[in-house]
């Protein structure tokens, strides 16, 4: 009972992984870029959420809409500002500059607010429902269902609208889509504004269970490279799978390992899937 209780618990966590890993995938996919910054576009969204909070009472999971928004806005500028002027540049170009956003990000809001951990109370904060001798977290199962129903709505906007039908287009093969007429450098900023709004989208959503300061991403950014890879770069629905397998590796480990190997065991995972499937499950 023990173990499936781990499983899903790993399964409710599973699915705001899912929703973290996405951006990066689809970063990646579009742009072909690794964006390092990723875990702290994040903590934005959950310090922006926070103080929607604590200034206008808005309840983190309502506010993950205006988060994704705001956030969209700033990934968006980045994109155009910094990113598209090294699309062209040897990649270690890429990765210095995605890494030295996220220290400018980390710095600015150390800054800001200081390394206060803060957090929010809800009212649903410590309810749980129970079916028998399982136990089902009113935070993790709203923060789980609001991430599936935005990767929902990603997969139909991917699959459904002409937009999404372009972005794919330019993740497969950016020469023929120009050829086509399509201009691959709005793709570029929508792929960006997309990945970190998500990102913090999945921040806001979180913040009823966790606390934000400014060094949280790191501390989702194993997770979120373990997800990456085991579901494959630049696959959506592999970012689902690979939420989902990273949670319950998560959970479960847990359950027969102090807390503190919890990441030891997905670092694990880490490595075996790049050594031994570096395409991941659903990549090609």
């Amino acid at each position: 009972m023990e173990l499936l209780q781990a499983m899903i618990n790993g399964i409710l966590i599973g699915g705001v992984y899912a929703l973290i890993g996405v951006g990066l995938t689809l970063v990646f996919g579009v742009m072909d870029i690794v964006n390092f910054a990723q875990a702290e576009f994040m903590m934005l969204g959950m310090y922006i959420a926070f103080f929607l909070f604590q200034v206008a009472g808005i309840d983190p999971i309502l506010s993950s809409l205006i988060v994704f928004g705001v956030v969209f806005l700033i990934g968006a500028l980045v994109q155009k500002g910094l990113i598209q002027r090294v699309m062209n540049a040897p990649m270690v170009s890429q990765i210095f500059l995605t890494v030295g956003l996220t220290m400018v990000l980390v710095s600015t809001t150390q800054l800001l607010f200081g390394a206060t951990f803060r957090s929010v109370t809800t009212s649903y904060q410590m309810l749980a429902l129970h079916f028998g001798h399982l136990q089902f977290s009113v935070p993790y199962l709203i923060a789980f269902g609001v991430s599936i129903t935005i990767y929902f709505l990603l997969w139909l906007f991917l699959e459904r609208t002409d937009l999404g039908r372009s972005m794919r287009a330019t993740a497969q093969n950016r020469s023929a889509a120009i050829l086509v007429g399509i201009n691959d450098k709005k793709m570029y900023v929508l792929a960006l504004g997309l990945g970190t709004g998500l990102a913090a989208s999945a921040g806001a959503v979180i913040l009823p269970y966790a606390y934000v300061f400014p060094t949280v991403g790191h501390q989702y950014a194993l997770i979120m490279f373990t997800t990456v890879v085991l579901g494959g770069f630049g696959s959506v629905p592999g970012a689902l799978l690979g939420g989902i397998i990273v949670g319950i590796i998560q959970s479960v480990s847990s359950v027969y390992l102090p807390t503190q190997l919890q990441n030891l065991v997905v670092f694990i995972a880490f490595i075996i899937t790049l050594v031994y499937k570096p395409a991941g499950l659903l990549g090609r």
